[in-house]
Formats: structure tokens, C-alpha cells, sequence
């Protein structure tokens, strides 16, 4: 009779330790989310690739997955919430005006994790007293990567003037355009820099007209600096039969209608470093703080030069590499100060 009763309970305990192992798998079933800025999810740049990252990592790591594109900045923090509200373990913000919404939202949520783009706190908000511990800054190091754009620009451009066509007057963008004019004027002290910051990262056509501007300044090199603002720069140089440099990702896979003009582009490796990102919290490895891509790491660096690898001279892909390794191991600053 004992053993019968103990055999019993046996199996009841077996049972309900069954159940609450069930239980527990659901309440910890992982997601990941990723709230995409304005210009859409087919930019061609920002958007697209830190959405290809995180949804191949995510697959990968057998995460569920959602993201959404925000219509306007004031649909930020609605979306954010939506994801806070459907249970995201991970949620993925995109870009330098998210980091208000991003903060808000981390520190009423810390037991989510999250991740932005392009936006760096200060060092003290990254504890627990500062209330973001559980949010990373996926940050790159874009004016060393403009700085090797600028190295080339520099020693291709045969009128010794060069330009950048920006998009809005923000860290990042103000980093690509630092280290680019600076590597110009190292390399060649009398040239003359063209810039301008356009407030709107999703404008074309008065990207492409600041880039008639500086053609018509008698610059022979463009480099776009900013979404689909900057893409109407280069437009402008490929329509004039000038040089362009594209910016954040490979764009002559992304952007073939100018593709033949393209030198190189100043390469953030976003997707890469959202893909990590997903891995780390699939991991339960990722921290608060700030992981930084530089020439360095790999995390940034110059894209292939395609077909034109066979018309740069050499004396210019000598002086990128003089370049890259300076900025590597340190002997060359970009002259860059936050």
C-alpha cells in the first residue's frame, strides 16, 4: 500500500514538474523588435541594413521577430510602447532622434533590453543609478571611416575642390564630414571643402540641387552624406559624369542607378553590428554601454572600389592604406573632438 501511495506521488510530482517546466519555456519565449526610423525599410541605407541584421540574427537564434517603420518622429514613442506592450525582450531603435523615446522608454522598462543606432548617452546614464544599464549603443567611428573617403577624395579630385552633401547636423553626420575635410586638407593643404547639412534625412531632390551647387563650384568629387538627402547628391555627380562616394553601407550594391560614378563608399557595418547585438541577448550576453566599430575593429572602413579598383592611381591607394593603418594604430587623428 506504501509503495503504491509513494508511487503516486511519484508521478504527480513528475507531472506537475512537467507542467511547470512548460510553464516556464513559454514565459521566456524571446523576441526580438526593431523600430525603424523614417524613409522606410527599402532606404538603400540605415534602415534597410540594421533590419537585415536583425532579422537574419534573429532567425538564426530562433527568436520571434517583428519590427515597424515610423511614419513621423512623433510616432517614436507610440511605437516603442507597442513593442514594450507585446512583449519584446529586445527592442532594436534606429538612429540619433530616437534616443529621447529610447531612454524613456528603458528606464519605465528595465527588465527589456534595448539597442539603438548611432546614439551614445553619457557614461554615468549606462548604471543603475543612471537607469539605461539595460540599453546599448551600437556606435561607429565615422569620422575615422570619412577620414579614409577624404584621403581618397582628396588625391583623385583633379580641380582641388571636393564636397559633401549632409543630411541633419547631428554627431554622426558631423563626424563623417570632420574626418573628411580634415584627411583632404592633410593631404593636400590648399584644397577648398565644400559642405552643407540639409535638416531631413529623406529629401533627394534638394540633396541632388546642393550637389549642382558645388559642380557648379567646380567640384569634382560628392560625397553623400546622409540617406536618401545625400543619394540626390550623388545623382547630381553621376548625372555630371563626376566622382561619388557613397556612405553607410556598400552603395553600389544598393544603389546601381549610380553605381558607375561610385569610387567607394564610407561603410558603417550596421548590419553587423545589430546581427551581434541579437546574438548577445539570444545569449543572454548582452550589456549596457556603448560597443564601438572603428578602422581598428573592422566595424568601419572604405567599400571595395569596383570598377573603378583599376583606374584610382596607385600613389591614392597608398595613401588610403597610410591612412587606415595611422588611424589604426593611432599616429593620425582625425581631428574630430565631441
Amino acid at each position: 500500500m506504501l509503495n503504491k501511495r509513494f508511487n503516486m506521488l511519484l508521478v504527480t510530482v513528475m507531472v506537475l514538474s512537467l507542467i511547470l517546466a512548460a510553464c516556464a519555456g513559454g514565459s521566456v519565449t524571446q523576441k526580438a523588435c526593431v523600430v525603424l526610423d523614417t524613409g522606410g525599410e527599402n532606404d538603400k541605407s540605415f534602415n534597410e541594413f540594421t533590419l537585415k541584421g536583425a532579422r537574419e540574427a534573429a532567425e538564426e537564434e530562433g527568436l520571434e521577430f517583428a519590427y515597424i517603420v515610423s511614419e513621423a518622429a512623433s510616432d517614436y514613442e507610440k511605437n516603442i510602447q507597442n513593442f514594450v506592450d507585446e512583449g519584446c525582450g529586445l527592442i532594436v531603435t534606429v538612429g540619433f532622434l530616437m534616443g529621447d523615446s529610447t531612454a524613456a522608454a528603458a528606464r519605465a522598462n528595465p527588465d527589456i533590453k534595448f539597442a539603438i543606432v548611432d546614439y551614445a548617452y553619457a557614461d554615468a546614464d549606462y548604471t543603475e543609478e543612471g537607469g539605461l544599464s539595460n540599453v546599448t549603443s551600437l556606435m561607429f567611428a565615422e569620422d575615422e571611416v570619412g577620414y579614409l573617403a577624404g584621403t581618397l577624395a582628396a588625391c583623385m579630385s583633379e580641380t582641388n575642390v571636393i564636397g559633401s552633401v549632409s543630411g541633419m547636423e547631428i554627431p554622426p553626420v558631423v563626424r563623417f564630414v570632420t574626418g573628411y575635410q580634415n584627411a583632404a586638407k592633410a593631404l593636400k593643404p590648399d584644397i577648398k571643402t565644400l559642405n552643407v547639412y540639409i535638416p531631413d534625412f529623406n529629401d533627394p531632390a534638394t540633396g541632388k540641387q546642393a550637389g549642382l551647387d558645388f559642380l557648379g563650384q567646380n567640384a569634382d568629387v560628392i560625397f553623400g552624406v546622409g540617406g536618401n538627402t545625400g543619394n540626390g547628391g550623388l545623382l547630381a555627380a553621376h548625372e555630371a559624369g563626376k566622382i561619388a562616394i557613397g556612405v553607410d553601407v556598400d552603395q553600389y550594391n544598393t544603389y546601381p542607378e549610380v553605381a558607375a560614378s561610385l569610387i567607394t563608399s564610407a561603410a558603417k557595418n550596421m548590419d553587423v553590428a545589430t546581427a551581434n547585438a541579437v546574438r548577445e541577448y539570444a545569449a543572454g550576453a548582452l550589456v549596457g554601454g556603448i560597443e564601438l566599430a572603428t578602422v581598428a575593429n573592422g566595424g568601419v572602413g572604405l567599400a571595395p572600389y569596383h570598377d573603378w579598383d583599376s583606374k584610382i592611381p596607385a600613389e591614392c591607394k597608398e595613401a588610403v592604406e597610410a591612412a587606415r593603418q595611422g588611424l589604426a594604430d593611432g599616429t593620425i587623428s582625425t581631428g574630430y573632438t565631441p
